[in-house]
C-alpha cells in the first residue's frame, strides 16, 4: 500500500530547492541587514536633556554628553541615575529598531543566531 501525501508535498525536488533558495536569500539579507544595523546610531535623553547617550547597532556607547549643571558633588546619585538612564533608553531604541528590521526579513520566524 502507498501513502499519498497531500498535493505540493513530496515527490518534486523542485519544492525544496526554492525553499533552500529561499532560506539562502534570507540569510544574505539578513546579514547585509545586521552589517547596516551595527552602523546605525541611538541617542536618547534623561532630565531633560540633561544626559545624552548615543549608542550604535553593536550597543556600543559612542558618545555621552553631561551638562555640567547637573553636576553635584553632594548628590552623584543623581548623576548616575540619568546616565543610566539616557544610556539604557538609547540601548532599549537600538535594540526595538534591530528586532523590527529584522522581523521585516524573516518574517517573524524564530531563527537562532539571525542576530
Amino acid at each position: 500500500m502507498k501513502a499519498r501525501l497531500p498535493q505540493g508535498y513530496g515527490g518534486g525536488g523542485g519544492n525544496m530547492q526554492s525553499m533552500l533558495r529561499q532560506a539562502q536569500k534570507m540569510q544574505e539579507d539578513a546579514a547585509a541587514l545586521q552589517a547596516d544595523l551595527e552602523t546605525r546610531e541611538y541617542t536618547a535623553n534623561a532630565g531633560g536633556g540633561m544626559v545624552s547617550a548615543t549608542v550604535n547597532g553593536k550597543y556600543e556607547i559612542t558618545a555621552l554628553s553631561i551638562n555640567p549643571d547637573v553636576i553635584d558633588a553632594d548628590e552623584p546619585e543623581m548623576l548616575e541615575d540619568l546616565v543610566r538612564a539616557a544610556v539604557n533608553a538609547a540601548l532599549r531604541d537600538a535594540k526595538t529598531n534591530s528586532e523590527e528590521e529584522m522581523g521585516k526579513i524573516t518574517a517573524g520566524l524564530n531563527l537562532p543566531g539571525m542576530f
